[in-house]
């Protein structure tokens, strides 16, 4: 008579090493993946030159640790539809016929040109595209609070 019983692997499931030591890693007698095994005694198995030398080992490239900006944009056809909501939110003021506009406490920091205006505004923004400048300009408007290019 046949005697069943579970196969032994499902007695190992769950444990590290599966009854087969700490020396297995499923990389047969390589040592493992990559570059595994070129440690100081191996300085031998690098390549001296071609593709690999100068792409595996070492460091490659740099960070930038400096201060980014994070750019929130906002275009000038969006501000001209939006002014008149924000207007009622007074989260904008109009006086004598110019908005007055504080695009940082909105959430923006730059403004671009994409459309047109007919509205006249006074908006201060720390960047703006040269462009959107000469169309707030155009249309009677002054773009205030720009940061000097460094």
């Amino acid at each position: 008579m046949v005697v069943k019983r579970a196969r032994k692997t499902r007695k190992w499931r769950g444990s590290r090493e599966c009854g087969w030591g700490n020396k297995h890693r499923g990389s047969g007698k390589r040592g493992g993946v990559g570059n595994a095994g070129t440690g100081k005694r191996a300085k031998c198995k690098m390549p001296r030159a071609g593709r690999w030398a100068n792409m595996d080992f070492g460091k490659h490239g740099f960070k930038f640790k400096g201060v980014s900006v994070d750019m929130v944009p906002i275009n000038v056809i969006y501000l001209d539809a939006k002014v008149d909501s924000w207007v009622a939110e007074k989260k904008v003021v109009l006086e004598n016929g110019v908005y007055v506009v504080d695009l940082p406490k909105l959430g923006f920091n730059k403004l671009l040109s994409c459309g047109k205006t007919s509205k006249k505004f006074r908006i201060n923004v720390p960047f703006a595209s040269k462009s959107a400048v000469d169309k707030i300009a155009a249309a009677g408007g002054e773009v205030v609070g720009l940061k000097k290019a460094e």
